[in-house]
């Protein structure tokens, strides 16, 4: 759906490390941001990231959140025996999704997406590597690539709820399109009629509350 008029984009590239990193961990201490509805055990949240990265400080430095450039080596050092593996086996997309998953889960999104994105090359009906690449290149700041990985994740399956409810939040808070994001809503909660009824409740909520302008 177009943008009405006079409302912007999320530019891409346009976020400092500062927006994107508190953007994702107001997120997941929420509970409610892009790709939330439903989240496997696999996702580590912000305050395990910063519970190592505080372990591995020289006693008596400070203690607190963080930065982006200590959680990335930490995700590269994370990632190097699975990246080995890669080296002699580059179509394995476990691995790669395994990989992706470190470089998301320690907010280096733009890396997490282009993993993602090899493992769908390799398996494009993976509907779950499409919807957790479209939440990493919403984090980086591409929306409307963000978008099209989920329309082509419902085109594998339309029911899908992670898929819808992702839509309609990247749809409000990106597009400022609440007319979209209810239309997705609202779908998904019509083609999940057996969804736990407290996943039904936060649908509705977002779907009373998503309004042109309130986005914040």
């Amino acid at each position: 759906m177009a943008n009405p008029a006079g409302n912007t984009d999320l530019e891409r590239s346009n976020w400092s490390p500062t927006q994107v990193y508190a953007m994702a961990a107001i997120c997941v201490l929420l509970g409610v941001g892009v790709g939330y509805l439903f989240r496997g055990s696999q996702t580590r949240s912000a305050a395990s990231v910063s519970t190592q990265a505080q372990a591995s400080m020289p006693a008596g430095m400070p203690q607190e959140m963080p930065s982006l450039d200590q959680m990335k080596h930490m995700a590269d050092k994370q990632a190097e025996p699975l990246l080995a593996q890669l080296t002699t086996d580059p179509k394995n997309a476990d691995l790669l999704k395994r990989v992706a998953k470190i470089y998301e889960s320690t907010h280096q999104f733009q890396q997490a997406a282009d993993y993602y994105g090899k493992a769908i090359d390799i398996n494009p009906k993976d509907i779950q590597a499409r919807t957790e690449r479209a939440s990493c290149l919403y984090y980086s700041g591409d929306v409307d690539g963000a978008i099209a990985q989920l329309r082509q994740a419902l085109q594998v399956d339309p029911h899908d709820a992670n898929s819808l409810f992702n839509l309609g939040m990247i749809r409000w808070k990106g597009k400022n399109d609440a007319a979209g994001a209810k239309q997705a809503w609202n779908q998904l909660l019509k083609s999940n009629p057996k969804l736990p009824s407290d996943k039904r409740a936060q649908v509705e909520k977002l779907i009373a509350e998503a309004k042109p302008g309130a986005t914040s």
